[in-house]
């Protein structure tokens, strides 16, 4: 299985492994699936950084690296990702999401996530609590 994270999974993965839950913890370290994280959760966690939220203390070259270092893949955005946005209906307003739904649908990932309202844009979504 093909799998791409949000850009909370891939923080709770790295920061907070106890609050994934054990099937999808199981998906994670299963050697048949290739995981993936986007380029676009790293510029989300770039952007937060650069706002001095003190309620956000993630860097994204260390989510970046620690990403890397547990074997996960970086997919990057490209223009057919970019392409796809202009189908989409408008379910979910914040861009980033958008952008990782795009990706995940044009590439066939499963996709990891803790918005529930992201469940309307395709059965591709996997909602995590």
């Amino acid at each position: 299985m093909r799998l791409l994270l949000d850009t909370q999974i891939l923080l709770r993965v790295i920061y907070q492994p106890e609050r994934i839950p054990p099937e999808v913890a199981a998906m994670l370290v299963d050697p048949a699936n290739s995981i993936q994280f986007s380029a676009v959760s790293i510029a989300e966690i770039a952007i937060k950084t650069s706002l001095g939220r003190a309620d956000f203390p993630f860097q994204p070259q260390e989510v970046s690296e620690a990403a890397q270092a547990t074997g996960f893949g970086e997919l990057s955005l490209t223009a057919r990702h970019a392409r796809h946005l202009g189908t989409m209906p408008w379910h979910h307003r914040d861009p980033f999401d958008r952008l990782l739904i795009a990706q995940s649908v044009e590439d066939g990932l499963r996709f990891l996530t803790t918005d529930k309202t992201l469940g309307a844009y395709s059965d591709l979504v996997s909602v995590v609590s």
